[in-house]
């Protein structure tokens, strides 16, 4: 396939071409995160799932942060890559890197001083708030690596070279699940095993990833030296920050009802921990083609194409139907053998029926969430980011305000029944920003198409 081929194959072709190692790649690393609470599920027990499951909610804060970012910054080196100006790819490539790098440091520190402050704010149970500590200070070690993979992971998608984060998460994901089994299984380290297990196998696949780009950048033409760029890094702080704004709040959002499960006990948390890593594995494919939507987008407003963007966001409706009638007959069958193949032998009712409840309501809605990420991706993929942040920030406040105030009275069930709806508000009010066409006289004011 040919390095343009987001520009020049047929919109379904680059599409699926694109998203396929996204979502082959995204599913390998949810894997392994799942790897983490059924081995520590079954091999230790069922408050270890529980504060793996409490720590989750933090950790997703940091890995919002670096996929929003990734995410954002890719979009000035996929612009720059349409136009061929590679000297401009490479400054920008440059510059995010630096920046998040900086960023990283910064948060792995706060993290590792606010982390019980944190968990005890969150409501917590005392049973898992030691395990949920120690797994949580040993993730904030490795969010420098944890940056460095997502950030050039978003540069190899911005390339259109989807496949290397793919073969690269292969490795990780493998890594993970047989140390997982050494320190977990064999030596007994426990929610520690798990923690470090993640951290060697993220370390070393940012580390290859990062030797593998700069060997692939080299081959672009360029005679002078590129270096850091203030303007680059502030273009970029434009379509970053509300990218990174809206990941982060909405995982800080979904931190604010996993402070609601906790107040319900262990043994809910621990059924909840155990959908929410099915759920983490099922919008994989939705979030790999608003990924796809939006360097797709990228590309072909800089190559002036906007008639590509409206055929690829058609095709897309399709792919996303055919997704969610998938997830559908995986999940919605087999909610008990899921939620048991986190728990140990022993796990409690009251945890199983938990778990299964959640996942047998969510798995009808999934297409509402392909629907909102690919219409977010087409904003973000043009730069058009005061409707898309506006439109997360609503479904954020509608599920938190819904979860806050329903669950404590009708039950835990309304944590997830608000979730759908928010989904539905994002989607509509992105799709009408969509209708109105502004967007793609965002990044350039000659839009001839539009």
């Amino acid at each position: 396939m040919k390095k343009e081929y987001l520009i020049e194959e047929p919109p379904l072709k680059a599409l699926l071409f694109f998203a396929g190692p996204m979502i082959l790649g995204n599913l390998f690393q949810q894997l392994y995160t799942m790897a983490d609470s059924v081995i520590v599920g079954r091999f230790v027990g069922e408050n270890a799932l529980a504060a793996v499951g409490a720590s989750y909610s933090l950790t997703n804060v940091f890995i919002s942060i670096a996929v929003g970012g990734g995410v954002g910054a890719s979009v000035l080196t996929s612009q720059a890559f349409g136009r061929r100006d590679y000297r401009g790819m490479k400054r920008s490539v440059y510059t995010a890197l630096f920046s998040f790098l900086a960023i990283s440091v910064l948060l792995g520190v706060i993290g590792l001083i606010f982390c019980e402050p944190l968990l005890r704010v969150l409501r917590t149970p005392g049973a898992v708030m030691g395990d949920a500590a120690v797994y949580l200070n040993i993730y904030f070690v490795g969010l420098p690596f944890l940056f460095m993979y997502n950030i050039l992971s978003s540069m190899f998608n911005a390339l259109g070279r989807s496949r290397i984060p793919l073969y690269l998460l292969i490795l990780s994901s493998t890594l993970n699940v047989l140390l997982d089994l050494l320190m977990v299984g064999a030596w007994q380290w426990g929610v520690m095993g798990a923690a470090v297990a993640t951290l060697i196998a993220q370390g070393l696949s940012a580390v290859v990833s990062f030797c593998l780009f700069v060997r692939g950048i080299r081959r672009y033409p360029e005679k002078e030296p590129v270096r850091f760029s203030w303007p680059d890094a502030k273009a970029m702080a434009r379509i970053a920050l509300p990218s990174i704004l809206q990941q982060s709040t909405v995982s800080i959002g979904m931190m604010l009802v996993q402070s609601v499960v906790n107040s319900f006990g262990p043994e809910m948390l621990a059924g909840y921990s155990a959908a929410m890593r099915v759920e983490s594995l099922c919008i994989v494919p939705m979030a790999a083609l608003g990924n796809a939507m939006s360097s797709y987008t990228a590309q072909n407003l800089g190559a002036n194409r906007e008639d590509r963007v409206r055929q690829g966001y058609r095709v897309s409706y399709g792919l996303v139907l055919g997704f969610a009638v998938l997830i559908g007959v995986l999940v919605l069958p087999f909610t008990g053998p899921l939620t048991r193949l986190f728990l140990e032998e022993n796990g409690t009712k009251l945890a199983l029926s938990t778990g299964e409840s959640c996942m047998g309501f969510m798995g009808w809605f999934y297409g509402l969430i392909g629907l909102k990420m690919i219409t977010d991706g087409v904003l973000r993929g043009a730069g058009d980011m005061p409707v898309f942040t506006l439109a997360n920030l609503l479904n954020l406040g509608l599920r938190v305000v819904l979860a806050v105030t329903l669950a404590p009275r009708f039950g835990i069930f309304m944590v997830w029944a608000a979730v759908p709806m928010g989904w539905l508000v994002n989607y509509l009010v992105s799709f009408w920003r969509y209708r109105t066409g502004i967007w793609c006289t965002k990044m350039k004011k000659k839009a001839p198409s539009c």
